[in-house]
């Protein structure tokens, strides 16, 4: 007879092998990722019960009404001693499952996250929108958090989230850091982001923005002197800026290209590149700061033209995401070949490790 599905059991050695999510539905036996590729493990299908019975535990006691009403859900669960998740639940084919994402207690550093240094220096901003921006699951939320924390260590300042569903939790150290769960706390990003003016904050942080009304809020909230971290879907700088002004689809495009030419700071884009000789991933990272170059391109739409201010911008930190890929190949952490798989513009990036570009920092030192 098959054992029975234990949620608990399940969580603690996922935690302990390393896998950063846990996917279980019903028909299929549960899944893991890992250093970014989904593994099958070898277990029983789950049942509908299974689901039904993980569910029962894990789950919080205020959602327990709701939840078999509810097509889509997003609640965090603590396991004492080993982790936090961050679940959703959902229904596929009519049928429930569930989606993971593991939290760690601890809030990492820049140096944990093998990130170029660079990314220091948003954390020395009084003003002005700072936006982490990668695919799903590539670590934006741990870059944000590192950022934060190092805020929250040595400078004292009123720090304000807004999270669906809140990840990293921050004790107070230099910073008091208030911390507001959507849909808990406050009703939508936008009210939150409304009310959170009224608080005092020096510093807010928008878990995500998905929608023109955040993200005028966001702009706002920037302008009047305060300084904004969040999070987008865009690969890049340029798409980034670009993102911001056709997602403003009831303003006027120049009105909106001049307020985020005065409100941004910069934009860190990264992704998580597997290497198999050290069988972990590693961030390359695309660093822009908004220079006043940078600004009379975003104000008169010349975007062409900022990613040469990326190659050319040692001097503020600034570098392309082949800049990064580069450096981690030559600290031989990436092979060559790992490298180019994932780059905007191989052709550029097998010039550079070849040579024909020369004097590149590395900002990993």
């Amino acid at each position: 007879m098959d054992e029975k599905f234990n949620i608990v059991n399940f969580l603690k050695k996922a935690v302990a092998m390393g896998a950063s999510d846990e996917h279980l539905r019903v028909g299929h036996p549960p899944y893991l990722r890992k250093d970014g590729v989904i593994w099958k493990v070898n277990a029983p299908c789950l049942t509908t019960e299974d689901l039904k019975d993980a569910l029962s535990i894990i789950i919080p006691d205020f959602l327990k009404e709701s939840i078999y009403s509810a097509c889509d859900m997003d609640f965090l669960f603590e396991l004492k001693g080993c982790s936090r998740f961050r679940v959703n639940f959902s229904h596929q084919l009519a049928k429930p499952a569930l989606v993971l994402r593991n939290i760690p207690y601890s809030i990492p550093t820049i140096e944990d996250l093998e990130l170029p240094q660079a990314v220091k220096q948003f954390s020395k901003l009084n003003n002005g929108i700072v936006l982490v921006t990668g695919p799903t699951g590539c670590g934006k939320s741990s870059t944000l958090a590192s950022l934060i924390d190092i805020i929250n260590a040595n400078y004292p300042k009123h720090i304000v989230t807004l999270e669906d569903p809140i990840e990293f939790v921050f004790a107070n150290k230099k910073s008091i850091v208030s911390q507001r769960q959507i849909g808990f706390d406050t009703p939508s990003f936008p009210s939150g982001l409304k009310y959170v003016l009224r608080q005092d904050p020096d510093i807010i942080l928008i878990g995500e923005i998905r929608d023109e009304e955040t993200m005028i809020a966001a702009l706002k909230a920037a302008e009047t002197g305060h300084l904004v971290f969040a999070t987008l879907h865009t690969n890049d700088a340029i798409q980034t800026i670009n993102r911001i002004v056709n997602m403003c689809e009831h303003a006027s495009k120049d009105v909106i290209r001049k307020q985020v030419a005065d409100t941004l700071r910069g934009t860190i884009a990264q992704k998580l590149v597997y290497s198999a000789s050290k069988q972990k991933r590693f961030p390359a990272c695309e660093v822009m700061v908004v220079t006043p170059t940078i600004q009379d391109y975003i104000t008169k739409d010349n975007m062409d033209e900022i990613y040469n201010c990326l190659k050319e911008g040692a001097y503020n930190e600034m570098m392309t995401l082949n800049t990064s890929l580069m450096t981690l190949v030559n600290d031989g952490k990436l092979s060559e070949e790992e490298a180019c798989a994932v780059s905007e513009d191989e052709n550029e990036l097998v010039k550079m490790l070849k040579g024909a570009f020369t004097g590149t920092k590395n900002y990993y030192e």
